[in-house]
């Protein structure tokens, strides 16, 4: 079985992280939205917040689970037996940022990390940017699938 994590914050989901998931499942019999906890990071959304809004996103597609974690992604990967991470890149700078993360992955296990382009349409998006709307109460609907909408 091909299962690939796609790990992250999702602090909110975006339409961005969307659409690389969708665009995933072809390639994948199973793709795991893995979201990353850090007691360190200060977050928008709870994480049981962030995990319903990504279970309602895709309660139509089988091939997508959703799990939290702690720790290193690549234990992780091991304890759900995947061998692939997929990952988005936006920008030349994700490039730079992800390769190195990619091959420090590959260097503490045997996991591969498939990139793919974000679309044009959802290039611009970041869960930064949609936070920043939601506190200044602009119109974040746009940005994010229908299950974020509060």
């Amino acid at each position: 079985m091909k299962r690939a994590i796609f790990p992250g914050s999702f602090d909110p989901i975006t339409l961005g992280h969307y659409d690389i998931i969708k665009r995933g499942i072809p390639l994948f019999d199973e793709i795991i939205v893995a979201i990353g906890e850090n007691s360190k990071k200060t977050y928008m959304f709870s994480v049981e917040q962030r995990k319903r809004f990504i279970e309602e996103a895709f309660k139509d597609d089988v091939q997508v689970r959703v799990m939290t974690y702690k720790g290193l992604t690549v234990d992780f990967c091991k304890d759900v037996d995947a061998d692939f991470i997929l990952r988005g890149l936006r920008n030349p700078a994700d490039f730079e940022f992800e390769k190195a993360i990619a091959h420090t992955n590959r260097d503490l296990a045997p996991i591969e990390t498939v990139f793919l382009l974000t679309s044009a349409s959802t290039s611009y998006i970041s869960s930064s940017i949609v936070r920043e709307v939601i506190q200044n109460n602009g119109d974040y609907t746009k940005l994010v699938p229908a299950s974020v909408r509060i």
